[in-house]
């Protein structure tokens, strides 16, 4: 598997990916009928650093990473991770996450933040756990779940 900066042929697979993801409305704020334009627009966002994870010859898993605020919040990297369904548990999160702090590292980030783990994503927590994240604050019943109601959110934080 390598990871590569998105590029307008990765499009389609990226899309594909962020519509099936959303649609479980489990992990994402994202509203399940979003359209491709929207989705892609934030995506891919001026600012924004987007990859592809590559196996084969198929796009498993997408990620981006942008200042978490403007101005003097811009020295903070947030990022969001994407796995193809078909892909999971295959460690393309994990090399994601691997990849993303270096990235931050190399763009002059000193630290990263997740704003919003929705608490029921236990093998995101775990991961983000792995990669030395600590949950900093929770926020509760802020993320609506498609299947279990108003449920609380982390906000996750590591220095780089």
């Amino acid at each position: 598997m390598q990871i590569v900066p998105a590029s307008p042929s990765h499009l389609d697979s990226i899309w594909e990916i962020f519509r099936q993801v959303v649609a479980s409305g489990d992990t994402y704020v994202f509203d399940p009928s979003s359209s491709r334009e929207d989705a892609l627009s934030y995506w891919t966002a001026n600012g924004t650093h987007t990859y592809a994870a590559i196996s084969g010859t198929d796009v498993a898993g997408t990620y981006i990473l942008k200042p978490n605020h403007p101005g003097l919040g811009s020295h903070v990297a947030n990022a969001s991770y994407m796995v193809s369904p078909s892909a999971r548990g295959l460690g393309i999160g994990s090399a994601m996450c691997a990849h993303s702090i270096e990235e931050a590292r190399r763009l002059g980030f000193l630290a990263m933040q997740f704003n919003l783990v929705v608490s029921t994503n236990t093998a995101a927590i775990a991961l983000w756990k792995k990669y030395g994240f600590d949950i900093a604050g929770t926020l509760p019943k802020v993320f609506r779940h498609k299947e279990l109601g108003y449920v609380d959110a982390f906000v996750m934080h590591r220095f780089l």
